[in-house]
């Protein structure tokens, strides 16, 4: 699949998960006994992949069992393991561990067999070997397409693995992309039902979720988990091997990309199987003049990538910025908008929200244009980096220059930063109409049933650093 799911040349690889990894947020603290990564093309789910391998970096393993999706083989109906020779990708041939191979074989030979056909095509597990390779080197591997979703079998099946790796220092990962194909909207509702249930360190319950999401006959909707079988076998494992915490690290979809479709995606998602309760970073802080100069870096990088106009390579994701966190960012041309969208909810790391946002502005605001290539130079990127967003009573509590505002009623919203007031010239009231208008409502409908939540933001652009 090189040159396909990733990157054919051996520097192009090395530092496209160079990239994604350092942008990732920082370790949840205990070390990740398994790992559920996504498995589709780096350019849509690289991130995510690098959040999730970003979690076991640092720590010390002389093991990756790799649990692959059954994409191409409809007669298997247990488990292909690979048990000889190496996996080769441009950074060079990764060994497989053939005593381990061959011992889980021995360990559970009512569903295990010795199959490399079921590997030859399939690509689940591929695109995960350039990250073990590159975040371990010389580690051995223990290759295996998990095809049975009969749980008895993956009760069984993750126990003999557990067993087999039990004095090694392993990390398990499963390979699954999320919900396949619904509308983007359709898709995050899915596939954070499915990924709260994996984390929640039940098999069942994952199933029983699966079940209940399919029978909604939500539109497009073909599968909430492509690896399921490998999800549930590497969560039978860990448990096993006395994990007892399951941690979302991350999620998006294709629909995130600048040139995903929006009207059928793909999710992803990172989750983490640990000993010990994971340690969730603070979600609030200043930012250093430093660590804004990075994020507006990044932000610019996105956007020349989005254009294949050669730049700069985005800086490392500061420490301060690894933090959960909201944030908007601004493109102006010429003192005139040229973009600006947003992320509200405080789920993904700041640098990472930057990054995409920035794309976002540029090619999805549906107001403009996508952004051409002759306007990067012209434009001027303001990231506002937000605060928790937290309900008021009523207008009367709202202090303009100082709040960011969303407004709600009657299933409709809208949201103003706290500077789009005072650069407008606008009093409360105004503003508020204003506000109103922009959530497709009356003007005058602030003023009854409507609530409202508030938040502040540090806001600093690129003319603040000459």
């Amino acid at each position: 699949m090189a040159g396909r799911f990733y990157p054919d040349d051996r520097a192009d690889l090395a530092t496209a998960i160079d990239a994604v990894v350092g942008r990732a947020r920082a370790p949840l603290g205990p070390r990740p006994v398994a790992l559920v990564a996504p498995h589709a093309g780096y350019v849509f789910c690289g991130s995510i992949l690098g959040e999730a391998w970003r979690q076991a970096r640092g720590h010390d393993y002389d093991l990756i069992v790799l649990l692959g999706t059954n994409h191409t083989r409809a007669d298997l109906n247990g488990v292909a393991v690979w048990t000889g020779g190496a996996w080769r990708t441009p950074l060079g041939a990764t060994a497989v561990d053939v005593p381990a191979a061959k011992a889980l074989v021995a360990a559970d030979p009512t569903d295990c067999t010795e199959d490399p056909a079921a590997h030859e095509r399939e690509h689940s597990i591929e695109v995960q070997v350039p990250f073990a390779e590159r975040l371990f080197p010389g580690v051995k591997i223990l290759p295996a397409v998990v095809g049975t979703e009969d749980l008895a079998r993956l009760e069984r099946f993750g126990k003999a693995l557990a067993q087999v790796v039990r004095n090694r220092r392993a990390l398990i990962v499963a390979s699954s992309d999320l919900s396949h194909y619904p509308p983007r909207a359709e898709a995050e509702a899915v596939d954070r039902a499915v990924l709260a249930a994996i984390a929640g360190f039940d098999p069942a319950a994952v199933q029983k979720t699966i079940a209940a999401e399919m029978r909604r006959q939500v539109p497009g909707l073909a599968t909430c988990a492509c690896g399921e079988a490998p999800i549930l076998a590497a969560m039978v494992a860990a448990r096993a091997l006395g994990a007892t915490h399951g941690a979302v690290i991350r999620y998006a979809n294709s629909g995130d990309v600048p040139s995903g479709d929006k009207n059928e995606v793909v999710g992803y998602g990172a989750v983490a199987f640990t000993r010990e309760a994971p340690v969730l970073p603070p979600a609030t802080g200043a930012l250093s003049p430093a660590d804004r100069r990075q994020l507006l870096a990044i932000a610019r990088a996105s956007i020349a990538a989005g254009l294949g106009t050669p730049a700069k390579p985005a800086p490392p994701c500061p420490p301060a910025a690894r933090a959960e966190r909201g944030a908007f960012v601004t493109l102006e041309e010429r003192g005139e908008l040229r973009g600006c969208i947003g992320r509200l909810a405080a789920d993904m790391p700041l640098c990472t929200v930057v990054e995409e946002m920035a794309a976002a502005a540029a090619f999805q605001d549906s107001r403009f244009q996508p952004l051409e290539r002759d306007e990067l130079p012209l434009i001027e990127i303001e990231i506002s980096v937000l605060t928790p967003a937290r309900p008021v009573q009523g207008p009367g509590d709202i202090v303009v220059g100082r709040d960011g505002v969303i407004l709600k009623k009657n299933g409709r919203s809208a949201v103003f930063l706290p500077q789009v007031a005072p650069e407008q010239g606008w009093d409360r009231p105004t503003m508020l109409s204003h506000l109103a208008v922009k959530a497709g409502l009356a003007p005058d409908a602030w003023q009854e049933g409507a609530t409202f939540l508030t938040f502040e933001a540090e806001v600093f652009g690129e003319g603040d650093q000459q």
